[in-house]
């Protein structure tokens, strides 16, 4: 596999899944944006750590305890690289892009808003990326603002900037759009937000999967992704944060690890980042990111991020020749989402169809209501690619599409 070109036969062959038949026919998988699928490397440290190296971590002095403790906290290490981050003390493992707001929302946001104050998000946003904030709105009498977005879904920077104001205590916004595919001038946002001393929050759950992140050059304040997209396994998440930040906030959960000392008068809580991970971990889940991450950097992130770009320039150029179908977001800066409806058939009626034909898309609101409601539809169907795609899952679907067209048309 080259540094410029993934060998994409190659790497597909590396996804025992990819290999099965879906309805007796082979499998399409365009739905990594709601999770992706495991590679055999993912698959296999996690047996081998249930079967060779598995016990509790941080307390045993025992050697399983000491290895399974070790290569814990070697995932830890490599977030840290993936990320860019200075310390792996600002390194929080939770069990997904969704805990990972609500740990900001309750413990970060719960101590600055108040009032009177208000907390800024933008009109893409994935449902955890709203209700957190909904919740502690209510909880403080603060108000939630929104950005918003204009017709190719793009967000509109000078909306953004006039809502930052003086009673703006906390901005957070999506990298990637999971609906539109958006991405965000997430550097330029945070550059604009603390020009007026508003910290930010990303979520980088869609982004991860499709480009290099550097936490230190954003600049950003927090940065939450979830293992299961970026072909890892479900229930384990990763949310960055400044450390004078974390040190500076409260735990989100008591009890076992996220302690120095208890006793019945008092409570020590222990250092960042385990103040933040009480009780036990999904600690082969952990330790399945790490082999995810190891993954994707063995293949090169820039190789990943041209093959998904690539893909996404043939994919678009496809489905526009589809009689009747119309993209949902289409800005000039995109991620390897396709967001589209159909004038015959209902998004729900398509991912049927599809379905028949071994196809397997999203279809609904994508947990973005909001982002339905701004284009006046319900649902829409969601096709999305990620490094084991090719351009003949791209026909494929076209071919469903007029089976679709054949019926309902």
């Amino acid at each position: 596999m080259s540094a410029a070109r993934l060998d994409i036969e190659r790497v597909r062959k590396d996804f025992p899944i990819l290999q099965t038949l879906a309805r007796g026919k082979p499998l399409v998988f365009l739905d990594s944006a709601a999770s992706a699928q495991k590679p055999q490397a993912v698959i296999d440290a996690m047996v081998d750590l249930y079967s060779r190296s598995y016990a509790n971590i941080h307390r045993g002095v025992y050697e399983l305890s000491e290895r399974s403790t070790a290569a814990f906290e070697a995932t830890r290490e490599k977030v840290r690289s993936f990320l860019g981050a200075a310390e792996t003390r600002e390194i929080v493992f939770v069990r997904g892009t969704t805990e990972a707001i609500n740990l900001v929302a309750s413990s970060f946001g719960r101590a600055r808003v108040g009032e009177g104050d208000e907390v800024l998000i933008t009109h893409m946003e994935h449902h955890s990326n709203i209700v957190p904030w909904q919740m502690l709105c209510d909880e403080k009498g603060a108000t939630l603002k929104v950005a918003p977005i204009d017709d190719d879904g793009s967000l509109i920077v000078e909306e953004f900037e006039k809502l930052l104001g003086p009673h703006t205590k906390l901005v957070a916004l999506p990298h990637v759009s999971n609906a539109l595919g958006t991405v965000n001038p997430v550097k330029d946002l945070v550059r604009r937000a603390h020009a007026k001393g508003v910290p930010v929050l990303v979520d980088g759950a869609q982004a991860v999967p499709h480009q290099r992140v550097d936490v230190r050059d954003l600049d950003c304040d927090f940065y939450a992704f979830s293992s299961h997209k970026l072909f890892g396994p479900s229930g384990v998440g990763v949310l960055y944060g400044k450390a004078e930040h974390l040190e500076a906030m409260p735990p989100y959960q008591g009890g076992g690890e996220m302690i120095l000392s208890v006793s019945f008068e008092k409570t020590i809580y222990n250092e960042i980042p385990h103040k933040f991970e009480a009780g036990t971990p999904d600690i082969a889940g952990v330790v399945g990111l790490g082999a995810a991450i190891d993954y994707v950097e063995a293949l090169g992130l820039d190789a990943i991020a041209a093959h998904d770009h690539e893909l996404l320039e043939y994919a678009t150029g496809a489905l526009s020749e589809v009689p009747g179908l119309t993209l949902v977001g289409t800005a000039p800066e995109k991620a390897a989402v396709l967001s589209f409806v159909l004038d015959c058939a209902h998004p729900h009626d398509i991912g049927t169809i599809l379905d028949q034909e071994g196809i397997a898309v999203r279809t609904g609101h994508h947990c973005a209501q909001p982002v339905m409601q701004r284009y006046g539809i319900s649902a829409t169907a969601r096709a999305s690619l990620a490094l084991y795609s090719r351009r003949e899952d791209v026909d494929a679907l076209v071919a469903g599409l007029a089976k679709v067209r054949e019926v309902f048309a």
